[in-house]
């Protein structure tokens, strides 16, 4: 009779992506036939101090008011690959949610059942619901894990993991325990980080003068309560963070949001302290657009596209970012403004047919020889289009650049006016120029994910361009809030609940008197001042700065490295992932060998993909962007054939 082999695998971190490897081990384990003479006997052991499925970040039990940044039919545990081997269990969280609001589980609450009576497709839902979802997946999944399979859930941390005489590892626990493995997968997520200088600073200013600091942090964790009701706090942040904490001080404390008449007000529950807002562009992320995808359906890429990426390989070219892929990209995004422009606006461009003609060849990548192409562009928008219909994008991402304020009630105006004028042009959805133009923008950077993923771009682009300036432009863009956010900070600061710093603003501790103050060059009048300030941002996703017992160890231990780039000017600059090699993932050891048996997965990849997404997208093959959209899933699976010998 033939031999079973018997093959033991640790994974640590039990949120999606270790619960995604998990879903895959038991998939390409059933389609080997697992539990049968001769075919493999897997034991797999996963570690994490928090619930398997949710894992930190989508706890089940937290505030509802916490909302996804993507709508239901966006996320997937499941892949929906064609090619892969199919899932034991489970849906897509669409699929799910259509379910649950038929033949509810009997283990919902009633808040869940209450969310899903009335959430659909295209709403956002809370993450207590995508964690519960994560959840009632794995449970599903552990029913229907084929013979031969057993699993272990530890609910405690990892230490350290060291390789064993024999080529396994051993893995020890926080709780003493050791575990030994054959494969080990580091699916960590969001792991703590160390304070920069400037936060430590900050931190040791509070303690020293009786202040309150909160440092970045999952929003879930944070104890909310501490802020006291009726007095200023500062809030660094206007990322997705900032809306997180925004609802909880308010909303989460009594407060009611009102519509009348078309307009949004609040009314105060008399327990919100003051929110102060300040970030560098002064202004929050602008909204996503009403759409019935996650792409905008009148939005297709004609410049950054796979045939383009194609060209360069062909030809042998490491594209560069700002020299190679930045120009189609703009590209992509002048066509898709101004062509939503003529649709929508008839009246701003006297003679379409000529104007769309002349713009489509200023575009042509290869139709100029002395003059830029930018400069073409300039020459055909002088003739057909007036300034007031002009694309202003560095204004976009920047909507305070080269303005200054009296003061701080004008400042507080200026941003009311940009969140109202936002909500509205999200609401426009594809019939507003602006919202295409991001959208645009947002399809183009899954095209780039697969486009520099690997090393497909040059180091030095990758410093100085993707991540050098584009990434934090395109978040700013469409990275943002559902619009009810927008329309709810307007409400908020019309009630004067919230007010805001100003551009580029500058902090510190005014030592004499016992406060934090902020003040920007751009707004006239004193810094403002609280005793309370929070930073509304997550963890740095530094591996360098990480404070993970099991990360810093391997660390330590030569197990694993961070990945050194080189800057233009030939210096290397350490960057924020891990050194792997692809496929699968497995790390670079400090000497330069590769970690057999050991995989990466997730956020500590952030030196060879760029824009590492929390959950797939539920996308059909032959959609826009499913390469990138599946990328994680298929990641995942790559590990698991890898650990089954496949």
């Amino acid at each position: 009779m033939e031999k079973t082999q018997s093959i033991r695998t640790a994974i640590i971190g039990a949120g999606p992506r270790g619960t995604s490897v998990l879903e895959r081990l038991l998939a390409n384990a059933a389609a080997l036939g697992a539990g049968r003479p001769g075919s493999v006997r897997l034991h797999v052991d996963v570690i994490d101090p928090y619930p398997a499925g949710p894992g930190h970040v989508w706890q089940p039990q937290q505030s509802r008011l916490y909302l996804m940044n993507t709508q239901s039919f966006y996320p997937t545990l499941i892949p929906q690959e064609p090619s892969l081997a199919p899932p034991v269990a489970g849906a897509t969280f669409d699929q799910w949610r259509a379910v649950q609001q038929r033949i509810p589980l009997p283990s919902l609450t009633a808040d869940e059942r209450a969310e899903l009576a009335v959430l659909a497709s295209s709403d956002f839902p809370s993450r207590a619901l995508y964690g519960r979802y994560l959840r009632c997946t794995l449970e599903e999944l552990m029913e229907k894990a084929p013979d031969g399979v057993s699993i272990d859930f530890h609910e405690t941390n990892a230490e350290s993991v060291r390789p064993a005489a024999d080529g396994s590892f051993d893995v020890s626990l926080a709780t003493g325990t050791m575990l030994r493995a054959d494969a080990v997968v580091l699916a960590l997520g969001h792991i703590p980080s160390k304070l920069n200088p400037e936060q430590r600073e900050l931190r040791a200013s509070a303690q020293q003068l009786n202040l309150q600091y909160l440092p970045p942090a999952v929003p879930a964790d944070v104890d909310w309560s501490a802020i006291p009701a009726g007095e200023p706090v500062l809030v660094r942040g206007m990322g997705l963070n900032f809306f997180d904490t925004m609802v909880q001080l308010t909303e989460g404390r009594g407060g009611k949001f009102v519509s009348s008449g078309g307009r949004l007000d609040y009314e105060p529950s008399g327990q919100e302290p003051l929110i102060i807002a300040a970030s560098r562009r002064g202004t929050p992320y602008r909204a996503k657009a009403g759409l019935e995808g996650y792409y905008p359906s009148s939005v297709r890429l004609r410049y950054l596209t796979e045939a383009a990426l194609e060209r360069f390989r062909t030809a042998g070219i490491r594209p560069g970012f700002d020299h190679d892929l930045w120009p189609l990209l703009h590209r992509d995004t002048l066509w898709a403004y101004y062509t939503t422009l003529v649709r929508s606006q008839p009246g701003a461009v006297p003679d379409t047919a000529a104007f769309l003609a002349a713009l489509e060849e200023a575009l042509h990548p290869h139709a100029h020889s002395a003059a830029k192409w930018e400069d073409s562009v300039e020459s055909v928008l002088a003739v057909h289009v007036g300034p007031r219909h002009r694309l202003d994008l560095p204004g976009l991402a920047a909507p305070l650049a080269g303005r200054s304020f009296p003061s701080r009630t004008e400042l507080d105006a200026a941003v009311v006016e940009y969140l109202l004028d936002d909500a509205r042009r999200s609401a426009l959805g594809e019939d507003d120029p602006v919202k295409m133009a991001i959208g645009a923008l947002h399809r183009g950077r899954a095209v780039l994910k697969t486009a520099v993923a690997d090393g497909g771009i040059t180091d030095e682009s990758w410093v100085a361009g993707l991540r050098g300036w584009f990434e934090s432009f395109v978040e700013g863009l469409a990275s943002g809030p559902p619009a009810l956010r927008s329309e709810q900070l307007a409400a908020l600061a019309r009630a004067g609940v919230v007010s805001f710093v100003g551009p580029d603003p500058k902090f510190g501790v005014d030592r004499r008197n016992a406060v934090f103050t902020a003040a920007s060059p751009w707004v006239d009048g004193p810094p403002v001042t609280a005793r309370t300030m929070v930073e509304a941002l997550a963890p740095g996703n530094r591996v360098s700065a990480n404070d993970s017992p099991v990360l810093e160890r391997l660390l330590a231990e030569g197990l694993v490295r961070s990945k050194l780039m080189m800057t233009a000017e030939g210096a290397p600059v350490q960057s924020t992932g891990l050194d792997v090699v692809p496929h699968p993932y497995r790390p670079v050891a400090a000497n330069g060998s590769v970690t057999e048996n050991l995989y990466v997965l997730g956020l500590q990849l952030s030196s060879s993909q760029w824009g590492t997404a929390i959950a797939a997208e539920a996308q059909q093959p032959g959609e826009p962007a499913y390469r990138s959209g599946q990328r994680t899933l298929r990641d995942a699976d790559e590990i698991a054939q890898a650990i089954l010998g496949l």
